[in-house]
């Protein structure tokens, strides 16, 4: 059999990840937005990528809902954000999301992008809101994705790097 590559990418990073992973595995890869379980079904394994907005994994919830119909496949999962690695930081995601039918599933971070002109309306006054309000702690204080936003500005930054596949190929065996 061979495997397939699910995504959801709202700003592209993730959609980048995944279409290198679909070079380096030949995997056949597809939005999650597009994906029926009758197709999905019939790969093995399936690798799941999803950005992460507000702590959650984008696309997670195909898998929370067809993971029955899974049983049995390799299942992988990739979440990318912006923020530098930190482990307790990826340690709370992999918690709140991979939890139930999905715990035990490996999980894997990606670092991508920041583009405020990029993003919109909506995402863009949330970010600038969130900024005003980290803008008053101490910057000593600041957890690492605090850092992350506040040295982001208003610029764009493409921190997408293929090396952060490797642990998801190795993975795949």
């Amino acid at each position: 059999m061979k495997g397939i590559i699910l995504y959801q990418s709202k700003y592209g990073s993730t959609r980048r990840y995944a279409e290198w992973l679909s070079e380096e595995t030949g995997f056949d890869r597809l939005e999650t937005k597009k994906a029926r379980i009758e197709d999905v079904k019939r790969y093995d394994p399936i690798i799941l990528g999803g950005g992460i907005y507000a702590s959650g994994i984008a696309g997670l919830s195909f898998l929370k809902k067809h993971g029955d119909r899974l049983s049995g496949k390799k299942i992988i999962v990739f979440c990318v954000g912006a923020s530098p690695y930190e482990e307790n930081a990826f340690k709370q995601i992999v918690d709140h999301n991979m939890k139930g039918a999905l715990a035990g599933i490996p999980c894997f971070y990606c670092r991508g992008g920041w583009d405020m002109d990029g993003m919109s309306i909506v995402d863009r006054n949330l970010c600038k809101l969130l900024r005003n309000v980290v803008a008053k702690k101490d910057p000593a204080e600041y957890e690492i994705w605090e850092k992350a936003l506040m040295a982001a500005g208003d610029e764009k930054c493409d921190w997408t790097d293929k090396a952060y596949l490797e642990p998801i190929l190795a993975a795949i065996g």
